[in-house]
């Protein structure tokens, strides 16, 4: 606008300055055109020139005029972890306690059942139901033997002054008798059962047999009694078989010195 108002007075003081001189030269006509010119130019100085105003973004709401707070949350905004609650199917559960290795699944009864024994660590008596239904479902798709044995140990003489040997001491002797493939086990009775996988009637006497010379080259003498039961020479199922052995095992005790005997074939 400046520039605009500096130009017309400029054109305004020559044109001043040429009417002045062509009234002096005798030109009318060059002076009635220089006077239009400085008309012109005081004309447009004393228009003024529009201003365009700095186009400025829209004014953002104040939220604390407004009465309520915006909905939403620039994405560069520090956010703070602790004010996000967590969802509810990730809330973090308390930890259970580690479960008794010792113990199977309650049953219907609501009482659990021993899988091992804990003075042995050898199977229990309910594992060993469990354990013997399946090894014999399995000789029976393979057509191969499977014996079970159960013995009873005293430290010493069989007479009247004889007591059960360690628990432990026995349970050591079969472990490192038995495969790795067989089951042994310690009955709620206090006997050891043996479950042979793959062995007829003559390799669980002499299973049994190697067990009882453990005992005795390690700890002195003992005197053992042991029934053997085979499938299917002696039984066709578990309970079949759990009688012949048991048996067999009455049988053995009636002699007064380590004995193992063999259940009768029907």
């Amino acid at each position: 606008m400046l520039h605009s108002k500096f130009l017309a007075v400029i054109v305004g003081a020559l044109s001043l300055a040429l009417g002045l001189w062509t009234v002096l030269a005798g030109i009318p006509a060059l002076g009635m055109a220089a006077g239009i010119v400085g008309l012109i130019a005081g004309l447009i100085a004393l228009v003024p020139t529009p201003t365009t105003a700095p186009t400025s973004a829209p004014a953002t709401a104040d939220p604390a005029r407004a009465g309520t707070a915006p909905d939403r949350r620039r994405t560069d905004d520090p956010v703070d972890l602790s004010q996000i609650a967590e969802p509810a199917d990730r809330a973090t559960v308390p930890a259970s306690e580690p479960p008794d290795r010792h113990r199977a699944p309650e049953d219907g009864a609501g009482a659990p059942e021993l899988l091992t024994d804990p003075d042995t660590e050898l199977f229990s008596e309910a594992y060993l139901r469990v354990a013997l239904d399946s090894r014999l479902a399995s000789a029976r798709r393979h057509l191969r033997p499977v014996a079970l044995a159960i013995l009873e140990v005293t430290e010493g003489m069989p007479d009247d002054m004889a007591v059960d040997a360690p628990a432990e001491r026995v349970a050591e002797a079969i472990r490192e008798t038995v495969r790795e493939a067989d089951i042994a086990c310690r009955m709620d009775d206090g006997t050891f059962a043996v479950i042979l996988e793959d062995t007829p009637e003559n390799g669980a006497v002499w299973t049994v047999e190697r067990i009882r010379r453990n005992l005795v080259s390690r700890f002195g003498h003992h005197t053992l009694w042991a029934g053997v039961a085979c499938y299917p020479a002696h039984a066709f199922d578990s309970p079949e078989l759990m009688t012949q052995v048991r048996n067999a095992l009455a049988a053995a005790k009636e002699w007064n010195q380590d004995r193992i005997e063999v259940a009768a074939a029907e």
